[in-house]
Parts: C-alpha cells; sequence; structure tokens
C-alpha cells in the first residue's frame, strides 16, 4: 500500500463536521476555486490538503481578511521554503494591520462606553434630584 492510499480523506458531511461548518460553505469555497476535491463518482472526496486550506481560510474570515486575502495566502503555500517564508510575511503584514484596526475599534469602544455611563448617571443623578429615582 503506498502512503497516498493511507491518507485521511473526508466525506463533504464529514468535513464540514470536523471543522465546524456547513456542507454548503464547503461548495461555496470550492465554487470559488479556494479548495478542489477529488472526486469518486459524483463523491466529493476532500485530502489533507483541502482539510489544511479549509483551516487557513476559516481561520483568516475570522480574523476579518477577504476571501481575495485568504486566496492570497493558500495559494502561495506549495512546501517551499521560500514560499512559506513569502507566506508568513504577507500573513505576518496582514494581521499586523487587522490587529492595529481592532486596536483602533478598542479605544472607539471605551470612549463610547465611557460617554454612555457619564450619560446614565447624569440622567441617574437628575431623577435623584428630582426625587424620582429609579
Amino acid at each position: 500500500m503506498d502512503a497516498r492510499t493511507e491518507e485521511r480523506t473526508w466525506t463533504v458531511g464529514e468535513l464540514a463536521g470536523d471543522l465546524g461548518i456547513t456542507t454548503r460553505t464547503l461548495r461555496f469555497y470550492e465554487a470559488e476555486g479556494l479548495i478542489t476535491p477529488a472526486r469518486a463518482g459524483s463523491n466529493r472526496v476532500y485530502g489533507p490538503r483541502e482539510h489544511a486550506r479549509m483551516r487557513l481560510i476559516l481561520r483568516g474570515r475570522r480574523f476579518g481578511m477577504t476571501l481575495a486575502e485568504c486566496r492570497e495566502i493558500v495559494d502561495m503555500y506549495t512546501g517551499a521554503e521560500s514560499s512559506e517564508q513569502r507566506q508568513l510575511t504577507t500573513l505576518l503584514a496582514r494581521l499586523d494591520a487587522i490587529a492595529e484596526d481592532l486596536e483602533r475599534r478598542r479605544a472607539d469602544l471605551d470612549r463610547t462606553l465611557t460617554e454612555v455611563t457619564d450619560v446614565a448617571d447624569q440622567c441617574r443623578n437628575r431623577l435623584t434630584e428630582l426625587g424620582l429615582e429609579e
């Protein structure tokens, strides 16, 4: 038996379940050309490559990356050291930009929360002054 025969494979339902997504999601990424499962008759057969690509794509999407950005990252991977270095450099640059954006959003949320709390305190104080406590 060769090594390829021993590789783990998944059906569409198995891979969806393993990744915690719907089969429709897998079909979407296939239609977008991000994954290319093998076929056994009319059934899709997903191997380790598709599994790894889907994990990278889903992580990128959670981080706020676009499909194009996810495609750029996963398409760079070929196993060659130079490709891996380029992939990691590109990913790191995008992650740094995402972190900066999240920090800005957190600062905005903190400011807004402070304002909301201040206005709520003013409302409570005024209600107390009017003798209409909550």
